[in-house]
């Protein structure tokens, strides 16, 4: 890569919407140490690191606790120092209590309600990214719950609905919520091609 590639080159980078289980499931919110702004933890990847492998070292390094990963929550992207930075995000679950300690750079975790995640952070593009994303996670993890309490429950006595059956459920629950929504909006814009050609 050219000097002047690599300058235009955009910063990549991955973290998670961590969230803690319990009756009230709380998302980790974590306070750096130079300015003591309030993050969602995430950091750069290695050069030829994998976002998924570079978003959990990333979340046990700010927060201390080994996660879970489920599913990819979206990207945002801003700019910093004049270069465009990209993080992607997903959703994550805290494996018991924490490992290890924080790493330098971070002063402090916080494991907060939604609400009360979105008033503490810090940079704004950052509250309004967890306000769209916060209760795909949440909700995701509620009905986590409820099918592992079922199936305790229940045992084999009951049939098992049909894969198409939950998925076209999941779908149509994504489908009503306001970020989904706008994204279909926009990907019906998007000019479709006029045929396509089969493979092999």
């Amino acid at each position: 890569m050219t000097d002047s590639a690599e300058a235009r080159a955009p910063i990549l980078a991955a973290g998670g919407i961590v969230l803690r289980e319990g009756s009230r499931p709380r998302i980790a919110i974590v306070r750096l140490r130079r300015d003591k702004s309030w993050v969602l933890p995430k950091g750069k990847l290695y050069p030829g690191e994998p976002a998924l492998a570079g978003a959990k070292r990333e979340v046990l390094e700010e927060t201390g606790h080994e996660v879970s990963t489920h599913e990819f929550l979206g990207s945002m992207s801003y700019s910093v120092g004049g270069k465009i930075k990209i993080v992607q995000f997903w959703h994550m679950r805290a494996i018991g209590g924490p490992v290890r300690e924080l790493m330098r750079d971070v002063k402090a975790v916080k494991w907060l309600s939604l609400k009360q995640a979105i008033d503490t952070l810090t940079r704004t593009h950052e509250k309004v990214f967890l306000a769209n994303v916060g209760p795909v996670a949440l909700k995701a993890a509620k009905r986590d719950k409820s099918t592992k309490a079922s199936v305790r429950n229940e045992g084999r006595q009951k049939p098992v609905a049909p894969a198409g059956r939950l998925i076209a459920g999941d779908y149509a629950d994504a489908r009503r919520h306001p970020f989904v929504k706008a994204l279909g909006g926009l990907l019906r814009r998007v000019p479709q091609p006029s045929s396509t050609r089969r493979m092999g």
